[in-house]
């Protein structure tokens, strides 16, 4: 894959050579997220931040990531706010907002949106999340984290890992599963209701790469012997009927006994957030908070290193980014541990 000028909305266009060139850039972002060092590599460069779709981590991550190099933001945080809701087609839009903007981060509710929108585009195009479809700066970054837990390099053959909620309907496990499917041998446990199973076709695929794929709706037994336990909320916004996802809600929760009963002891615990803390879904309990495996925040810290690293090689400055750094000049806490 060339990062230069390329639109990235796909985990389909990473090979692993890839993966590895960004992870390593990403490590190397590390100064300047944790706000050691300060770089101007990006000054003057605006980053188009459209969000037509509800977003906390992802939007203000973006944003800080192109901060943190330099650059400009601008923002449209709701559909409601855009010329769409006038009739003004994607097309129009991304003609016009890319003549404003050096990069483009991008979600919308709709699947295939945003590659619709990097068609007319002028300039590269990020994929925020389009519906229940893809979000690969999140696999990218769940993945990262994978590697910094349990402390590999970059080759994740053998893991094994449980995906437990709504996978029919969450895009972060549909990009991980398809970025996971680089490696070998990987044992997957997928637990969520009959009604909310993984894709059919991913899970196709998992096992034609030869991995051992295990679906399931016993929860306490697919927690056992595994290294890493992701867990998602039920996606109530992608169904038809909002109130059929109350069926769902907090049929699959983990809290402290369960984790200390049925998972392997340091078993890493990731969620991609936001986690439903109402009581009665509660799918990653608040008694976990402090448990050293729980891995959740240190996930939302490495997506502002890998979406740095997305945007250094998207636009062609990572020979230049250590060149313009300089120590910051303000008060800055040891917060990233």
């Amino acid at each position: 894959m060339n990062f230069l000028g390329s639109h990235i909305l796909s985990i389909s266009q990473f090979e692993r050579g890839d993966v590895e060139e960004l992870f390593r850039v990403a490590d190397e972002m590390r100064p300047y997220a944790y706000r050691e060092k300060h770089t101007r590599v990006l000054d003057g460069a605006i980053l188009g931040n459209l969000f037509f779709e509800p977003s906390t981590r992802t939007r203000v991550s973006f944003g800080c990531a192109f901060n943190l190099l330099g650059g400009h933001v601008r923002e449209t945080t709701d559909i409601k706010a855009s010329a769409i809701t006038k009739g003004e087609s994607l097309y129009d839009t991304a003609r016009v907002i890319s003549g404003y903007s050096d990069i483009i981060a991008m979600r919308h509710p709709v699947a295939g949106s945003v590659d619709e929108f990097s068609r007319a585009s002028r300039v590269p195009v990020i994929n925020a999340g389009d519906g229940p479809s893809e979000h690969p700066s999140q696999a990218l970054l769940d993945l990262y984290t994978i590697r910094k837990e349990l402390r590999i390099k970059n080759d994740f053959s053998g893991i094994r890992i449980a995906m437990v909620g709504d996978l029919k309907y969450g895009r972060t496990v549909h990009s991980l599963c398809k970025l996971l499917n680089l490696y070998d041998g990987i044992t997957f446990t997928l637990i969520s209701p009959t009604e909310l199973k993984m894709p059919a076709d991913i899970v196709e695929a998992l096992r034609r790469k030869g991995h051992t794929v295990i679906e399931t709706e016993d929860m306490e037994k697919g927690l056992e012997n595994n290294d890493t336990v992701y867990l998602t909320r039920i996606q109530e916004e992608r169904f038809e009927d909002r109130k059929e996802a109350d069926i769902y809600r907090g049929r699959f929760r983990l809290n402290q006994a369960i984790y200390t009963s049925h998972c392997k002891p340091n078993t890493v615990i990731m969620h991609p957030l936001p986690r439903d803390s109402r009581a009665e879904a509660n799918e990653l309990d608040n008694d976990l908070n402090q448990h050293p495996s729980l891995a959740i925040f240190r996930q939302t810290d490495n997506g502002v290193l890998i979406r740095m690293a997305l945007f250094v090689l998207t636009l062609g400055v990572q020979d230049e980014v250590h060149k313009s750094a300089v120590d910051v000049n303000w008060y800055t806490e040891k917060r990233f541990e």
